[in-house]
């Protein structure tokens, strides 16, 4: 049994949970820190303990997979927070050369993000002074990046102006400054898989735009990873929060010698060609960005292969994606150049043929579409499904629903290596736990809390903290009644959860267990 050492981006469960629960799909054997030890949020890791834990458990492990967010900075809010130069930063890191000294054997597996500016006046999980500047901070990046690569109207030349002169010198100079430390430690990370002290390196773009500063450092750091001879060893692409699970997924098809192939069928004919929001590239490149880091390669052709990835898109760019909002109110491409029944028709055939099918449904945004879930409980194919992921951003839902999609393939095409194993039991759990967040908390019970249970409480979005037990009162009641109702008479037996709490104390996630009981498999 091979034992890979994980050290997440931080404790919320996309990135503690999710990878763990995959590794129960599996004869692996994946050991994390204590979940304590990695702080809270806007509070960092205790590093330093962080260190000492890293070198204990990795002296008889096989693989790291490690979150260098985490290990430099105690996490991914407190990668945008910190204060630390960049030497501080390289005496954190070197904890990877030493671990690579101690066993030469073990093979580091690590990923390091490249820091977002989100278009918003939020500051919840950036700097203090987000909250007032952030939008303008959002639009310098665009505009400066844009000059720099294009023209500006003369429209955007005076807004340029206007922006510069409105956000004080000291907080961009803040903002500006912290970047550029965590820029040289993603360069310096490449230096690493160069000396083969990293063996495989993925730099996700969190919430990236087509222009800015992110894509701007993203293109320097290509360029620099050519240069250094490392384009087979290194993977940059939009994402954050599923990448613990792909990288456990590439790490799985490294110990099997698994590739499979997978082939990819759009809901829209403009689906492929659309720029997800939140990313800078279309979703077809970004789907293959994340077949690759995972360890699968894309199909040319279904019938060369039983593995069936629908991926539920978008047909209009950007701003026009829908968010969690009435189908009715949806920008007119979905009633046009979308087509729901038949997408569903093909997933029936697929299943017919005796291939397996999952869904990244990621047609709209922090959340999964009802009316096409809808569609397939109506078919009776919900229950009928292999992987299935829709949350948050388009890379967020591919990269989660891609890694297990992945994993359990192999143990499809190899039943005799379940033995001793749960593999297709946990695997269904966590098809299920996926239906139960992505669906039916953010699409239907957040928008239902929000509307209707919320300012009765004089509570909102980001402030529940007053009033947590109330909250959670009325989401264990609302999950578990419609948890019944969509997966009632489902052939896996009775979905059931337990434990329903809120991991930051916010709306936009929730923690919870979930059994199966009396299930056939």
């Amino acid at each position: 049994m091979s034992k890979v050492v994980y050290l997440p981006l931080d404790e919320r469960p996309c990135n503690y949970r999710f990878p763990l629960r995959l590794a129960a799909m599996t004869d692996l054997q994946l050991a994390a820190p204590d979940i304590r030890l990695l702080g809270q949020k806007k509070k960092p890791a205790d590093t330093a303990a962080v260190r000492q834990w890293l070198l204990k458990e990795t002296a008889d492990a096989d693989y790291l997979l490690v979150s260098i967010d985490l290990l430099v900075y105690g996490g991914i809010v407190p990668s945008r927070l910190h204060h630390l130069t960049f030497e501080e930063c390289l005496e954190r890191l070197s904890v990877l050369g030493e671990i690579k000294k101690q066993r030469p054997g073990l093979r580091i597996h690590a990923f390091n993000l490249i820091m977002r500016v989100p278009n918003n006046n939020k500051d919840e999980e950036e700097p203090d002074y987000y909250k007032f500047h952030g939008g303008q901070i959002f639009r310098y990046s665009y505009l400066t990046d844009k000059e720099e690569r294009d023209t500006l109207s003369e429209a955007e030349r005076e807004e340029l102006e206007r922006v510069k002169a409105l956000i004080p010198p000291e907080y961009l100079n803040d903002f500006v400054g912290r970047r550029q430390v965590n820029q040289q430690v993603n360069l310096h990370s490449l230096e690493l898989a160069r000396e083969g002290v990293i063996d495989h390196l993925v730099i996700p773009l969190d919430d990236n735009a087509e222009y800015g500063f992110s894509p701007k450092e993203q293109q320097l750091m290509i360029g620099r990873a050519w240069e250094l001879g490392v384009m087979d060893r290194v993977m940059i692409y939009p994402g954050a929060d599923e990448v613990g699970c792909t990288m456990f997924s590439h790490i799985f098809c490294e110990t099997k010698r698994h590739k499979p192939e997978i082939f990819v069928r759009y809901s829209s004919t403009k689906g492929p060609f659309i720029k997800p929001k939140y990313e800078d590239r279309s979703l077809n490149e970004s789907v293959k960005a994340h077949l690759t880091a995972a360890g699968a390669v894309l199909a040319d052709h279904s019938g060369e292969t039983p593995l069936v990835l629908i991926v539920h898109s978008p047909a209009v760019d950007q701003a026009g994606m829908a968010e969690q909002i009435p189908f009715r109110e949806r920008h007119r491409s979905y009633f046009s150049e979308i087509q729901y029944r038949e997408i569903v028709e093909a997933a029936e055939t697929y299943l017919r043929k005796g291939k397996h099918v999952a869904l990244g449904d990621v047609a709209t945004c922090n959340g999964g579409d009802p009316v096409l879930i809808q569609l397939l409980r109506s078919k009776g194919l919900l229950d009928r499904l292999t992987a299935y992921a829709g949350w948050n951003t388009s890379g967020n839902a591919l990269g989660t629903v891609i890694a297990h999609f992945v994993i359990v393939s192999y143990y499809l095409e190899h039943p005799e290596q379940t033995a001793g194993i749960e593999t297709f039991r946990e695997s269904r759990k966590f098809y299920y736990e996926r239906l139960v967040e992505d669906f039916i908390y953010q699409s239907l019970v957040r928008q239902d809390m929000l509307e209707n249970d919320l300012p009765g409480l004089n509570a909102s979005y980001y402030e529940i903290g007053h009033c947590l037990d109330e909250v959670q009162t009325i989401l264990e009641v609302k999950m578990k009644w419609l948890t019944a109702e969509y997966f009632q008479g489902i052939r896996d037996g009775e979905v059931r959860l337990a434990r329903l709490h809120f991991p930051w104390t916010r709306m936009f996630e929730i923690g919870f267990d979930l059994e199966l009981q009396s299930q056939t498999l």
